[in-house]
């Protein structure tokens, strides 16, 4: 925890030391309340898609859950993401909030990891894609981000992911040298793994169905910060934000800092001025966007005490 605080702020200290503070809060002052409103609704409904997801994977695995118990969840996870020093303890809350309808913790914890690996490459496709679209752009600055590089990725995390869906058994067998730690409650894990993606194999419509949603998720993060951007005043491309906004997410899993303070305005900032636009507008979309999301994010607060906990 140490390191993580010391990175985020030597990193945040570095750029502010970079830019014109003045500027910087000039321009922030200026911002546009409207579309800052308009951000928090497409928020919002990025919110209700992600929970729209995630109960089409319960639904696979016959665990049937109301969508407006599974809201209350999403909305105490986001809280948890964002005001605690690990972006997991969300996690931990969705597993926790479905382990006893699915009759079982790993089923649940299985169901958050592929929600999680979908949604990862259903990032690197958008940001596949907006690469490409920068780079068919007539006058514009070559994005810093080679379209090859994403598209080897999605592809590699696409053939990767295939044998887990379609040869369950097989990811059984790869698992079996753990029971060597304990045969039995490793092996009854591994059984339950195996059978959540046999589930999955019999229906492959809620798999397309859920990268489809992924897919309108990232899609929809990307024009939140369009709409911050514009809040700002900020004239940068679509498909540039395209690119750097999932660049930005990936580079946030890293466990190298506090809820990716720092690295993310970090990136911003880099890619900003890497396309001819100053470091501070950069930093300012990524810090007004980051408080636009904490700040819907109290919503979880006001479920958290509504469930009765103390």
């Amino acid at each position: 925890m140490a390191v993580k605080i010391a990175v985020s702020i030597i990193l945040l200290t570095i750029l502010f030391s970079r830019i014109d503070t003045a500027r910087l809060w000039q321009t922030a002052r200026q911002a546009s309340a409207l579309w800052l409103i308009i951000a928090l609704g497409i928020y919002f409904l990025n919110v209700l898609v992600s929970v729209w997801r995630w109960k089409v994977l319960l639904n696979a695995q016959q665990i049937d859950l109301p969508s407006r118990t599974l809201l209350g969840s999403f909305l105490v996870a986001q809280f948890f993401n964002n005001f605690l020093p690990s972006n997991i303890g969300g996690d931990v809350i969705r597993i926790r909030d479905t382990a006893k309808a699915a009759k079982s913790k790993t089923l649940a914890t299985t169901i958050i990891l592929i929600d999680r690996f979908i949604g990862l490459t259903s990032l690197v496709l958008v940001a596949a894609s907006g690469a490409t679209m920068v780079g068919g752009l007539a006058g514009h600055v070559p994005s810093p981000i080679w379209p090859t590089w994403l598209w080897a990725g999605f592809l590699a995390a696409m053939v990767v992911s295939a044998p887990a869906v379609l040869a369950p058994a097989g990811v059984g067998r790869l698992l079996q040298p753990l029971t060597v730690l304990h045969p039995e409650w490793v092996g009854d894990r591994i059984d339950n793994v195996t059978r959540a993606l046999s589930r999955f194999r019999e229906r492959p419509a809620a798999i397309f169905s859920c990268f489809g949603g992924a897919v309108v998720v990232q899609a929809s993060i990307v024009v939140f910060y369009v709409a911050v951007a514009l809040a700002l005043h900020v004239r940068v491309t679509s498909w540039d934000l395209a690119v750097i906004v999932p660049l930005s997410l990936l580079v946030q899993m890293l466990p190298i800092s506090v809820n990716g303070f720092g690295v993310r305005e970090a990136t911003f900032s880099l890619y900003f001025a890497r396309i001819g636009l100053p470091l501070e507008s950069g930093l300012l979309v990524s810090l007004v966007a980051a408080v636009v999301i904490m700040v819907f994010s109290v919503s979880g607060v006001a479920v958290w005490f509504a469930r009765g906990h103390q």
